[in-house]
């Protein structure tokens, strides 16, 4: 771990250009929060990984990347790297580093802030030697394959450039008829869609002309574009900057995250979202879980970073600070691009548990985090691994459907001695050609030595299929009869067949079960397990249940054996326990069979789910069993169902009794 001397530096190095004081705590450790900087107060509270709202979302196919970083990436030392760039088969990498050596190499070549290397070799462009006086934080690739750079520069190859410039590609020669100029303060972000070029930092003037925070360019020749006129002012306190942005890959939308509480005039605190369709504006979007402060004694903004999935349907934040009163602090949060309106709330949230998220790329339907954080799913957890919460070390992969993690680890520990093995941020995640570039100001990851970054190559990754319940109209409805015994009773959706007797000899001590994809998830009682019982897995095909293994390490401090009934659907495990009426649901990953930690309620009128016995998920409808036998049907909406809808399908008194709590649905 860092210890608080290098922790204190960092914040030096952060806030010496942003003008604000250090300030120094020393109620907790200073390593674990390097903006301690930007100080303000707020009480700890819990937190309540609440569901922001509904949205409808499916399961999609995502491709991970590989776990193991590729070993022919150079190294570079001291300071940090804080942005990538390809042009061709070049790689750019800027930062605050001084050196640079290549995969194997044993001297180090003096680089300060800036160097690129051949992206198949991994060979340094020694051709490409620019000069800059300060550190780099931002680099896109121009439409006519120039590098556009920014930072915290005044100079570059002996010529003034206020902290953003074009350079050539191949020498790293300036551009000098490129207009663009930053009159002071930082350029913290650029991004290049078509051929404009937003940018984003701390400075309130470009290209001669006022703009704070925010502005857009012609990225091939610099000039400003003065229909963008979108500014974001007013810090929550020490200095305004914005230190986030994103534009979706349509360019009709911008998200910026930062310091600052207004946008052109308007309340919009920490998180801005701009329709730029037309005459650029501030949109009608605003949301009141980035206002509350968070954790005592720091951190006046905490919305840190935002990206854009591929297709632009959704964004997501991602945030440090601390524990706070209904904020999004140590947490991510996705919402829906398209939705509008005030006190708008995430579709999920995936608190950390007071550990610093400070980096998100969301590539391939998959959801890339990094940061200084020990565990992710860890509503309950402050400071420690509360219950539900999955060991990720400083980098995690998310669902994009639920929030919860995949099977991917690589850690950000490792570094051989004599090297920096864990600091306080992860500056970068990038999706390059080959796979997802990661910027950091430490020397371990995956446990092997990279230093201040790494790549996570697309060869050697998976691809994570689409798994849901089965969506067919008809089936079979597999209720337990006794140990090791179940009915199967054909159903169309609304008419029961003939029941006949289908022995499952793996299938014992059982308790609420449901399909997903081509595996039956059921409660299993075990007196060795955590609790009492454990959720089990089995292989389902051709009618018969496997052999069931523990779903998960992760998942020992929940007991399923409450469960009365369970469906899945979409990311969820919806659920019910005898004698309370309500219908609950957690999420769930089928990649990993992670159950989250959370548990939430789905709103319903007019159903006694405290009766309710062994519940499927059937072309639309919840079909469930009753404490009386009988089995009834109800349409389910998730965002409320009424029971008023609830038609039996079968009586009490039947060939069949309906009132076990194993009920699932199956196609054969």
């Amino acid at each position: 771990m860092v210890g608080n001397v290098r922790a204190e530096q960092a914040t030096h190095d952060l806030t010496s250009f942003l003008g604000a004081p250090v300030l120094h705590r020393t109620s907790r450790p200073v390593w674990r929060r390097w903006f301690a900087a930007l100080a303000a107060p707020v009480l700890a509270v819990g937190l309540l990984a609440a569901p922001a709202h509904a949205a409808d979302l499916t399961p999609v196919t995502s491709t991970l990347t590989s776990a193991n970083p590729a070993d022919n990436i150079p190294h570079a030392q001291d300071g940090d790297t804080k942005a990538f760039a390809e042009i061709g088969n070049t790689v750019y990498v800027g930062g605050s580093f001084t050196s640079v050596k290549a995969a194997g190499g044993t001297s180090w070549t003096s680089r300060n802030y800036l160097f690129a290397y051949d992206r198949t070799s991994g060979a340094l462009k020694a051709d490409f030697s620019p000069t800059l006086d300060g550190a780099v934080h931002a680099l896109a690739a121009s439409p006519d394959g120039k590098l556009i750079v920014g930072g915290a520069f005044k100079n570059v190859n002996g010529v003034s450039r206020k902290n953003l410039v074009q350079l050539d590609p191949v020498t790293g020669a300036t551009v000098a008829s490129w207009v663009g100029r930053s009159d002071g303060g930082l350029v913290r972000r650029t991004v290049v869609v078509g051929n404009k070029l937003y940018i984003a930092g701390a400075f309130h003037w470009v290209n001669g002309t006022e703009h704070s925070l925010l502005a857009r360019l012609d990225a091939t020749t610099g000039a400003i574009d003065p229909s963008f006129q979108i500014d974001a002012s007013v810090a929550r306190a020490s200095s305004e900057l914005v230190w986030g942005l994103a534009v979706s890959p349509d360019g009709k939308t911008l998200v910026a995250v930062g310091n600052f509480t207004e946008v052109n005039g308007q309340p919009r605190n920490q998180v801005v979202v701009v329709d730029l369709d037309g005459t650029p504006a501030v949109a009608n979007w605003s949301t009141q879980r980035y206002v509350a402060p968070c954790y005592s004694g720091s951190f006046p903004f905490y919305a840190r970073d935002v990206d854009f999935s591929d297709d632009g349907k959704y964004f997501v934040i991602i945030a440090d600070g601390g524990r706070g009163d209904g904020a999004y602090c140590d947490a991510i949060a996705r919402f829906e691009t398209a939705d509008r309106g005030t006190a708008m709330d995430a579709t999920w949230v995936n608190y950390t548990g007071t550990d610093s998220v400070t980096s998100v790329e969301v590539a391939d339907n998959v959801v890339y985090v990094g940061g200084h954080f020990r565990w992710l799913s860890n509503a309950n957890g402050n400071d420690s691994a509360g219950s539900g919460a999955i060991n990720r070390f400083g980098l995690g992969a998310l669902d994009p459907i639920n929030g919860l993690p995949l099977v991917w680890n690589p850690t950000r520990s490792g570094a051989p001695a004599g090297t920096t093995t864990w600091g306080p941020i992860m500056w970068e995640l990038w999706r390059g050609s080959t796979g997802l570039y990661a910027g950091f100001d430490s020397d371990g990851l995956g446990n092997e030595y990279h230093g201040r970054l790494g790549l996570f190559p697309l060869a050697g990754g998976r691809t994570v299929a689409a798994t849901n319940a089965p969506t067919a109209s008809s089936g079979y409805l597999y209720v337990g009869t006794g140990n090791g015994q179940t009915a199967k009773v054909p159903f169309n959706g609304s008419t029961l067949g003939t029941p006949v007797s289908s022995a499952q000899a793996n299938l014992t001590a059982a308790g609420a079960a449901f399909s997903v994809g081509n595996k039956l998830y059921w409660s299993k009682t075990d007196a060795t397990a955590a609790g009492g019982s454990y959720l089990g897995v089995s292989m389902f095909t051709g009618g018969t249940v496997g052999a069931p293994w523990v779903s998960s390490g992760y998942n020992d401090w929940f007991n399923p054996a409450t469960l009365a009934g369970a469906f899945y659907l979409d990311g969820r495990m919806y659920y019910t326990k005898a004698g309370t009426n309500k219908l609950f649901y957690r999420y769930l990953e089928p990649d990993g069979y992670i159950v989250g930690c959370s548990e939430f309620t789905l709103p319903s009128v007019g159903l006694n789910w405290g009766n309710v016995r062994g519940m499927a998920w059937v072309d639309g409808k919840i079909v469930y069993g009753n404490t009386n036998g009988s089995l009834r049907a109800v349409p389910f909406d998730e965002t409320a169902v009424d029971g008023a809808a609830s038609v039996e399908i079968a009586a009490a008194g039947g060939g069949v009794d309906w009132s076990s709590k194993t009920l699932f649905f199956a196609t054969s």
